[in-house]
């Protein structure tokens, strides 16, 4: 008999934080699920320690290193579940995820996306409710618009959804050439033809602070090209051009601080400047040096627990 939910976890590298992922989900309330792990050419001891696990619903994929979209992929194809659950290898769950994810596909069985509420990890001490603009209570609701509730934290984030694998396979899966911003494609490409929906009880927890792909600066032509990849969706769409035009603004900051004025130069050109607030629009002229000083000072800030956001 297939399971509920399959969880796909994909796995490089991850050796200090795999056990209580894995953990997280074995300790679910809901138990009708299987583990699929894609193994993405660990050289570490991750797969060793994954292999201690001897639960019979835990399957172990290894491939070459061909990157988290390839590895996902991967997983989902080898899912026998109808509906896909997604975890990062250094991200967990609380008890209650997998079944506050049914109830939403039982209230809204018309959706294409399922998002949990999740909090922030900025550090390992201090954390914080993600920050969706969206008015909501305690009850799930179908989101009335993704993109405008996505400005700030996004509605949808990788370790906190499910969807169905026949919907997944009918947008086009996880697109391989992305090495970054492959989940906010994706979120996109369901937000645009399917309802979504949303739980504001918090389920996982996402440590921000143990990921470091988004400080690579040749990763910067990555994420201008994933923007501008719905430059004629947007053109129809005031929402997905506000939502496009707050990631501009993010990718313009972090291209100044890394010196890469070409494409800050590209992006200030396209971003409609009615879709910023002033706090964006000053910081978007400041010099790199203000802008390190910055955000040196938000870290600190951070770290008294204390956050601030130009986004607000």
């Amino acid at each position: 008999m297939k399971p509920f939910f399959s969880v796909i976890v994909p796995l490089y590298n991850k050796e200090a934080f795999v056990e209580k992922t894995i953990k997280s989900v074995l300790n679910q309330t809901f138990t009708d699920f299987e583990i699929i792990v894609v193994d993405d050419g660990s050289t570490d001891n991750s797969f060793q320690i994954l292999s201690q696990f001897t639960d019979s619903r835990i399957q172990i994929i290894k491939q070459t290193n061909n990157g988290v979209s390839s590895a996902r992929n991967s997983g989902i194809k080898n899912a026998r579940a109808d509906y896909i659950a997604l975890l990062d290898a250094d991200d967990y769950w609380y008890n209650n995820h997998l079944a506050e994810l049914k109830k939403q596909i039982e209230l809204f069985p018309v959706a294409g996306l399922y998002c949990n509420n999740y909090e922030v990890f900025y550090t390992e001490t201090v954390n914080r409710p993600a920050q969706i603009n969206l008015d909501y209570k305690e009850e799930c609701l179908l989101v009335p618009d993704f993109f405008k509730a996505s400005i700030v934290n996004p509605v949808a984030w990788t370790s906190a959804v499910c969807f169905s694998k026949t919907i997944f396979n009918t947008i086009g899966q996880f697109r391989t050439h992305l090495k970054t911003a492959q989940d906010l494609d994706l979120w996109i490409r369901f937000a645009l033809k399917y309802k979504v929906s949303f739980n504001p009880k918090i389920t996982m927890a996402y440590k921000i602070h143990v990921k470091n792909s988004l400080s690579k600066k040749e990763y910067n032509d990555i994420r201008y090209d994933f923007i501008n990849s719905f430059a004629e969706e947007e053109k129809n769409n005031a929402s997905l051009k506000l939502y496009l035009d707050v990631n501009r603004y993010a990718l313009a900051l972090r291209c100044k601080i890394k010196g890469d004025n070409k494409i800050y130069q590209k992006l200030k050109k396209q971003i409609d400047y009615r879709n910023l607030n002033l706090k964006q629009k000053i910081l978007l002229n400041c010099s790199k040096p203000i802008l390190i000083l910055i955000k040196q000072f938000q870290k600190y800030l951070i770290k008294k627990n204390i956050y601030l956001t130009a986004f607000k």
